[in-house]
């Protein structure tokens, strides 16, 4: 008998989690009208952090939570259609995303495929830094009709704690979060 690989084991256990659940249907919609937007790090448990439950909010992830042009669109999706309104950006310390730099990551993959990536590599050092970005590129997005209720935050992975990074628009006055 072949080995069982990690997605064979994953599909089994989901058979044991649907099987002790009843059925429900939720609505496409979030309850709170909210977004997350943080990063693929699986020490982050985004449920389990926020005391969110299934239904709650749409989580977007992807490597340090940047506001990429998909990001954007995914939100205007969440708000132009399914009614979210706020938007809480969470980036964390040890972030994979601080260890690499744009050309070289850029440079390793020309390499190894002898093609230069099309989209951005975003990474990042200074976590508050990329958290202000984060923030004003929502706030500054035309696709979005929400941009007021918009914060930024740091998890830190060891303590589990949020820590919000305060974001002044020198384009607007200074706003929270």
């Amino acid at each position: 008998m072949p080995p069982v690989d990690v997605i064979d084991e994953l599909v089994a256990n989901n058979r044991a989690f649907a099987a002790g659940l009843p059925a429900q249907h939720l609505d496409v919609r979030p309850r709170r009208r909210l977004v997350i937007v943080t990063c693929m790090d699986s020490r982050l448990d985004v449920f389990a952090a926020l005391g969110l439950h299934e239904g709650e909010a749409h989580i977007l992830r992807n490597a340090g939570g940047v506001i990429t042009d998909d990001v954007i669109r995914s939100l205007a999706v969440s708000q132009r259609r399914l009614g979210t309104s706020a938007v809480m950006l969470i980036h964390h310390t040890d972030c994979g995303m601080q260890s690499l730099t744009d050309d070289g990551f850029r440079a390793e993959l020309q390499e190894a495929t002898g093609v230069a990536p099309a989209f951005a590599i975003e990474s990042f050092t200074d976590l508050d830094a990329d958290v202000r970005q984060s923030v004003l590129r929502v706030r500054r997005s035309p696709f979005l009709l929400h941009r007021d209720l918009i914060r930024g935050f740091v998890y830190d992975v060891d303590t589990h704690a949020l820590r919000e990074v305060d974001v002044v628009d020198d384009r607007q006055r200074s706003l929270p979060g």
